[in-house]
This record gives C-alpha cells, structure tokens and sequence, in this order.
C-alpha cells in the first residue's frame, strides 16, 4: 500500500474539516439558511484579501475569474499590459488576446522575476493602457513578482493593476488595500485548502469606476450583476446558481484561516520555503528562481535526468505528487508545493523521499543531508 500525499502547488491537501463540510445536505441557494452562509464567507474572505472592498465569488476556476477581470476593466480594442514570465502569466495574454484587446507583452526570462525599471517602462510607453496584469506567486516557474512595488507605480497612472494571486493568496504576503491593488483574483484549490471551483474577486474603488464605464459585451462574468445581488438588503445572493457545497467548504476553511491568523500563514509559509530551499541547496542542487515565491520551490533537474522522471517514482513509489516544468521548461525543472494545508513535516518527509529517488536515478548526493539542512532551519525557528 502506497499513501497518496499531494506536496504540488495545487491542488493541494484538503484538511478534514473542509472534506466534511463538503459532504452535508444540499441547501438550496434562494433559502435564508445558505444565505446566511454566504452572508458569513462573503464577510470573512476579505480578511484573507486584506481589504474592506466586496469580494465577489464566481462559480468558475481561477481561470475564469482572470477572464472576468479583463472582460469587466478593459473593452474590446484597447490596450492591455501583461507581465509574461512565465505560463500563468502569459494566460493573461491569451485571455486579453481572445477578448480582441490589444496586448503588451512585457516580457521576462523564466525564473527572473520583473523589474519596477521595466513596469515604469512599460507604462511610460503606452500610457493609453487600461489594465496592467501580473501574477503575485507564478507557479510555472516558483517566482514572486514585487506586487507591492508594482502597485506604487500604477497607482500614480491611469493604468489599473490586476493581479493573479491563485497560487499566491493566503500564503504571500498580500495587502490589497495598504498596497493600493485595484483587482486581485483568486481561486479556492491552493492557499484556501479546498477543491477548485470558485473565483474569488476583489475590486478597488477606481477599479468599480472604470466597470461602471466600461462597455464590454458581458452576461456570466458581469461584475455588476454579482454585487447587485452580493449587497442586496436582506441577505447577500448570487445572480446565477452558486456551487453551493463549495461555498459550505469555504466557509470551514475561513474558520481554520481566522484562527491560525493572516500573518502567522504568511510567516509558516516562508518558513517552509525557506527549509525547503535549504535542503535542495544542500544536496547540491539549483534553484530555478532568482526570486523564490514562498508557494512553490522550483529546482533545476540534475544534469542528464529528465525532470519527469523524478516527478515519476515520487508518485508511483513513495505517493507524493510533486511536479514538473511547464512550457519550455518541459523536463528541466520539478517543483516542490508548500502551501495551504502543509507544515514542517510535509516537508520532511518529501525531502526524504526525494534524496532516495535521486539515488536510485544515480545522482551524486549524500542522503540525509537534505533532510538535514530542512531540520536545521526548523529548530532555528
């Protein structure tokens, strides 16, 4: 028998609590007791995003929460900046692209993350731009990008920064109103320790104002729509059917993210990435990103093995889902998941497991040593 154990960065570990609440009775979406309910999660999500703004929950993956954000600030023909470094952020371009906006790449060397120099470029340069998009932790490539710097540029601009924080929120460190962020969006497979299938959006007060302008053909994803319903008098609503069991589990993940407190996940998160980039460092391997995301530790593949067959025998012979490269990093790079419901042992445990996979596959390292320096930064904490 072989123990599933999930340590990509995400979908991750679900903890029982948020399983459970998946499996009570079906309330029906009109009834006051689900809207209670969501009264509650709507009240409590935006602790997590760090603002008093209304937080709008989508019945879509984060995916869909991304395409809702450039049909609602931005319109057909008008231009759009996008941060591509990597596969989610050049989802961004994609999305903008199929939407008929004009798109500005700017673009970045996988594992490097981008510059303010280049955001303040980039904005110099097209200052009829609507929308900047950018990704807070971007998994493909394990890199955090310097939100917080990024904002203080667009600030002074016309242009409005959104923000993919789906690999990223409630694991960085987000402050979406001090950090003056005009959209963040989320989804519930990562840091909120759930399946997938909500996207959760925040809007900052000029963002509302240019959705009120905007003339973008839009039904499903209409921003409006949702916080009509959201601040309705009585008791917040959805305009369309919400996934009703989800909204139940997000509510018990909110419970378990008050009580361990914003900042002290902030600080667990980087604690593991820290121990986790340790023990990969002392078995002699490279990290992939200059800047590393406290998410996800990426790894350059050892010379002469293909990443895949790493991310191979952990699955199939010790249970423990870690990943690969994506794009063209496809074989180069595995990377290593720390977020949501993860702690130190999580961490042990898939370092000793990966020491004894890169043995078998004939990598020159001294088994322990990893465990070791993951260890070391544990007990100095």
């Amino acid at each position: 028998m072989i123990k599933k154990r999930i340590m990509a960065p995400g979908p991750t570990e679900v903890p029982p609590e948020v399983l459970a609440a998946g499996g009570m009775p079906i309330l029906h979406h009109r009834t006051p007791e689900f809207r209670a309910i969501f009264a509650e999660v709507s009240e409590k999500i935006k602790y997590v995003f760090q603002t008093s703004q209304p937080v709008l929950t989508l019945a879509a993956g984060g995916t869909g929460g991304m395409e809702a954000i450039v049909v609602n600030l931005s319109a057909p023909g008008e231009k759009v900046l996008v941060i591509s470094a990597g596969v989610f952020g050049e989802r961004w371009a994609k999305i903008a692209e199929g939407l008929e906006r004009k798109v500005v790449r700017i673009s970045v060397p996988y594992g490097k993350a981008v510059t303010t120099d280049e955001i303040k470029k980039a904005i110099d340069a097209n200052p009829d731009a609507v929308l900047l998009c950018g990704t807070l932790s971007e998994t493909s490539t394990g890199v955090e990008h310097p939100i917080q710097e990024i904002a203080a540029i667009t600030k002074a601009s016309r242009t409005l920064f959104a923000v993919d924080a789906i690999s990223g929120l409630a694991a960085c460190k987000l402050k979406m109103d001090e950090w003056s962020i005009d959209a963040v969006v989320s989804g519930t497979q990562k840091g909120l320790m759930m399946p997938p299938g909500l996207a959760l959006i925040a809007l900052s007060e000029r963002a509302w104002v240019a959705v009120k302008a905007k003339k973008s053909p839009k039904f499903y994803w209409s921003f409006e729509s949702a916080l009509a319903k959201l601040t309705e008098e009585k008791l917040p609503d959805t305009p369309w059917t919400p996934n009703v069991s989800l909204v139940r589990q997000l509510q018990a993940s909110l419970l378990l993210i008050h009580a361990e407190g914003i900042e002290n996940i902030w600080a667990r998160h980087e604690l593991l990435a820290k121990a986790t980039q340790a023990a990969m460092q002392a078995l002699g391997l490279t990290l992939f990103a200059e800047h590393p995301s406290v998410s996800v530790t990426s790894v350059q593949s050892p010379e002469g093995i293909d990443s895949g067959d790493i991310v191979k025998k952990m699955r199939a012979e010790w249970g423990i889902s870690i990943v690969g490269g994506q794009g063209s990093m496809l074989g180069k790079i595995f990377r290593i998941g720390h977020l949501g419901y993860c702690d130190r042992t999580d961490v042990l445990m898939t370092v000793a497991a990966l020491e004894c996979v890169l043995s078998e596959l004939g990598v020159p390292i001294t088994t322990g040593e990893g465990v070791k320096a993951a260890q070391s930064i544990f007990l100095k904490s």
